[in-house]
Order: structure tokens, then sequence, then C-alpha cells
């Protein structure tokens, strides 16, 4: 029986993905994972019994050693742990370490450690996005700032010069600009909801029409070419965040022109899925641009991706989009255009059945 329990253990500890290194009150070690013979580069069999600051190479950038520098076994008997902390494996790579220490008794002296390593290149990929996510917004910020302080310091200090019709197309830039910052800061804290589990949908019944009709002539109105709406005046009511729709497809019609260029086509009919009491909405979206890859299409809906043509961006607008449109209960798919380009397919739904 116990040496099953033990074969057990041993099983359980060796399928976590983290390093495991446990070494009692004399610094011997006890136990090594696998995890921990992978990133540590050791014999795990030949490691147990040796002491673990001899055996197991852990250092700071100042040369310590990870026992020396948290002393795991002094301070005061309320001590349960060490916090994670950055430190440098035998290869030079990072790897993130923490630490319990054991006490056989409440408050009693401290009979060992199990230490905990993991590699630090999740964090710094996590690392890398951030900064990547700071540049973009950054420069995505740059422009239109730039233009609405050029625009009101010309009006400032040559208020009485200029004629009604100036000013009036300065104030109309400067608002463009200004609905541009308000966009990009919406999509920024929709991102983090999304990530978070946090995003709320103000959902009703609405006209996919009329949505359209209003989105179309927006985008127009700013947009270098022809847009071509299809969309019968019977469709299917569908139960949606109207806001949150509007920010979706003006996403993907704007990302059809700026990637495709040429005609961009979107058209409306009705979709029916299992388990809605109302049939919904299916959207297309063509473009007459190069298409997109079918071994990128999985990248297309990931954080930072700006497309293969390195257009700018911020690269998160069809992040956004598949996370809305899921979160509505729909879907995105990616295909080709009947010309070559992409389709974006996005369906929404009618009343939910609950």
């Amino acid at each position: 029986m116990g040496q099953h329990a033990g074969e057990a253990s041993g099983d359980a500890v060796d399928a976590l993905p983290d390093g495991v290194v446990v070494f009692d009150r004399d610094g011997s070690v006890v136990l090594v994972n696998r995890a921990a013979e992978q990133l540590f580069g050791i014999d795990r069999d030949a490691v147990v019994g040796q002491q673990f600051a001899e055996a197991i190479s852990l250092t700071n950038n100042d040369g310590r050693s990870w026992v020396d520098y948290n002393c795991p076994f002094d301070g005061p008997r309320t001590r349960t742990g060490v916090p994670e902390q950055s430190w440098v494996l035998p290869n030079g790579t990072e790897a993130l370490v923490t630490a319990r220490i054991r006490r056989d008794t409440p408050l009693g002296p401290a009979t060992g450690v199990a230490v905990s390593v993991r590699s630090g290149r999740g964090r710094a990929r996590l690392d890398r996005e951030r900064s990547d996510l700071v540049a973009a917004v950054a420069h995505e910020l740059r422009s239109p700032l730039t233009g609405v302080k050029g625009f009101v310091q010309a009006m400032l200090s040559r208020w009485g010069k200029l004629n009604d019709e100036q000013k009036l197309l300065m104030l109309t830039t400067v608002h463009a600009d200004a609905d541009r910052l308000s966009r990009l800061i919406t999509e920024l804290l929709d991102v983090a909801r999304l990530d978070t589990g946090r995003l709320s949908l103000a959902r009703r019944g609405s006209d996919v029409r009329v949505l359209l009709d209003r989105i179309v002539s927006n985008v127009q109105a700013g947009a270098q070419h022809d847009i071509v709406l299809d969309a019968p005046h019977e469709l299917p009511e569908v139960y949606i965040d109207p806001d949150k729709f509007t920010q979706v497809v003006t996403n993907v019609v704007e990302n059809a022109i700026r990637h495709g260029g040429g005609t961009v086509r979107v058209r409306a009919e009705p979709w029916f899925n299992e388990g809605w009491t109302a049939d919904g909405v299916r959207l297309t979206v063509d473009d007459e641009g190069e298409g997109i890859p079918i071994d990128m299409r999985r990248r297309v809906f990931t954080k930072f991706w700006t497309g293969h043509g390195n257009r700018g961006g911020t690269g998160l607008g069809l992040y956004l989009v598949n996370g809305i449109a899921r979160a509505h209960g729909g879907q995105v798919a990616i295909l080709d255009a009947p010309g070559g380009g992409a389709r974006i397919v996005m369906d929404w739904p009618g009343q939910p059945d609950f």
C-alpha cells in the first residue's frame, strides 16, 4: 500500500509542468521531479542526497546562490515561504523561483523546503507583448494628437485671420481625430475586459439593416474605396449590443479597406443556429486584395496581428472582432472571396433559447 502510494505521489510530481526540488533541514536533496531535471540539466538520481546549494545551480546577477541569498531556515517562525524571484539557470536563461517552507508543527522549526522553478520565457514573451502594445498605442496616438494640437494651435494664433470655411474645416478635422482617439481607448478597455472575462453586453433586439446603413455611411465618408451594401430590409432581428456590433463591423470593413483595397462588399442574409429561438444574421465582408493565406488565418485573430503587409494599426482590431462576436454567441471565419481577396464571415444570433 505504502509503495503504491509513493509511486503515485512520484508520478504526480513528475506530471507537474514546473520544476520541483525538495531538500531537508540539513540541505540534502530528497526529491527532484522530471521538469527540474530538464531545467537544470542534471541526473536526478545522482543529485538526491547531495547538498542543494552544490547540486542545484541557481544564481542571481551578483553570483550569489539561492540558498545564501534567501536563507530559508532563518528568520521568524511565522515565515511560510519565499516569494517569486528571478534567478539564472545553468544555461544562462531566466527562471522564476518560489518556495514553500515546511514546518512539522505550527511555529515550529523549519524541517524542509520545496522549491518550484519555471522558465522565464513566458514572462519574457508577456513583457514583449506589453512592449509591443505600448509601442503600437503610442504610434496610433501620436498621429491624431499631432493633428489636434496643430489645428488648435493654428486657430488660437490666427483666429481673426481665418474665415468661417477654414475654421469649419479645422474643427471637422479635430473632431474626426478626437473620434479616432476615443475609439482607440475603447479598444484598449475592451481588450482588458475580454482578457479578464469582464466584458459586459447591453443586448437588445436590433434591426441589422438600420445599423449597417449607418456603419457603411460613416466609413464611406472617410474611405478612398467604394463600399457596396447588399442587405434586404426583411432581415431577422438580432439580439445584440448595438454599440459593440457597430464597433465590430466597422473594424472589419475598415480592415478590408486598409488591407484589401478596391471595392468592399458587405452582404447580410438570414442565418439559423440550433439553440436559438429565432433566426440570426450572417454578415459577409469581401475585399479585392491579396487575401489571407490559409496558414496565417489562425493568427489573424490574435493580438497585435497587423497583416502580412504590415500596414499599421494596433493589431487589436480583429482580436476584438472575434472576442466580441463569440461573447454574443456568434462566430467569425475567414474564407477566400470570389474575386481572390479575403472574406470575413460573421454570424450574429437571434433571441437566445432560455
